[in-house]
């Protein structure tokens, strides 16, 4: 087994800087959301599993690894699924991962996350958490079984007074149902009291299968939508909104980021200008490059 390097296709609009990535759960995520794009990978189908070998073969994998990148944990099945609680595997890697000196990405939609953050002040860590709307009723529709948002933003905010970088995923923006400005500032505005450094959007781009699946759901927000996305296109199995489209959402919100005085970047649309900081937020656990960019900021 090794850690593997976070790979995205360039069709993608994929900005990130090099870092690795670690999913120790496998399968559908528990979490039940709507817009899922991890099912159309093989390793992510079918009910959620721990990865119990990583148990015994993490330290000894990231012993093989010479540069000291960012891990993501993790980028397809929520590394904080209810498993987690009884498996631990997720914190045993942690705790393997920062013992040997590598800097942190978590990414999640569990309030679980605020349990490690002993383990997160051993090593640079930021934690993500995604968050895409206040209303419960909305939250309810696209994300059934993950943690209420007022849940997601209590750990953030445990996040952020223990001295832990913190961004924030309003991810996927979904046209005509969480793109509404009003509610925008709103989870902007909480962001900030709270203490979060980064917001970082990106827009919906639903998989195969997608539309056939909202339309059991809820058919008025798939009339809506289908027609949204009527002139986008396909790009390595995603539905792209259209380019101007995606332009027009980015720049509505960007100043309501900035006005808050969060850094703020859109992950994938291809307006890689329009982001203050690299998307991901690993900014805040890469020490070289943080200070290189701080140089240039001081040029």
């Amino acid at each position: 087994m090794k850690i593997a390097a976070f790979r995205s296709s360039s069709k993608l609009l994929c900005t990130c800087l090099p870092k690795y990535s670690l999913n120790t759960y496998l399968g559908r995520c528990a979490h039940g959301c709507l817009y899922c794009y991890a099912a159309r990978f093989p390793s992510f189908t079918g009910p959620v599993r721990p990865r119990l070998s990583l148990l015994g073969n993490i330290e000894k994998a990231a012993k093989k690894v010479l540069d000291r990148l960012p891990v993501m944990v993790s980028d397809c099945t929520d590394p904080y699924q209810p498993l987690e609680r009884e498996f631990k595997i997720t914190r045993h890697c942690l705790e393997a991962l920062a013992k040997l000196g590598f800097p942190l990405l978590i990414v999640t939609k569990s309030d679980l996350v605020a349990r490690d953050i002993d383990i997160f002040h051993l090593t640079p860590t930021v934690v993500a958490v995604t968050v895409t709307t206040q209303r419960d009723d909305v939250a309810h529709l696209i994300e059934p079984n993950a943690p209420d948002p007022e849940r997601r933003l209590s750990s953030l905010q445990e996040v952020v007074n223990q001295g832990i970088p913190a961004v924030a995923r309003i991810d996927p923006i979904i046209p005509t149902l969480n793109d509404d400005e009003a509610d925008f500032e709103r989870l902007v505005s909480t962001l900030a009291s709270i203490g979060v450094r980064q917001v970082t959007v990106s827009t919906l781009k639903p998989i195969r299968g997608f539309f056939s699946k909202l339309m059991g759901v809820d058919s008025e927000l798939h009339r809506r939508l289908w027609q949204t996305y009527s002139n986008g296109g396909w790009t390595a199995g995603y539905k792209y909104l259209h380019e101007m489209k995606r332009r027009e959402i980015v720049e509505k919100l960007r100043p309501i980021v900035l006005r808050h005085g969060l850094a703020f970047a859109s992950c994938r649309e291809g307006f890689p200008g329009l982001n203050t900081l690299p998307c991901d937020g690993t900014y805040y656990c890469r020490k070289q490059w943080k200070n290189e960019f701080n140089a240039r900021i001081l040029a």
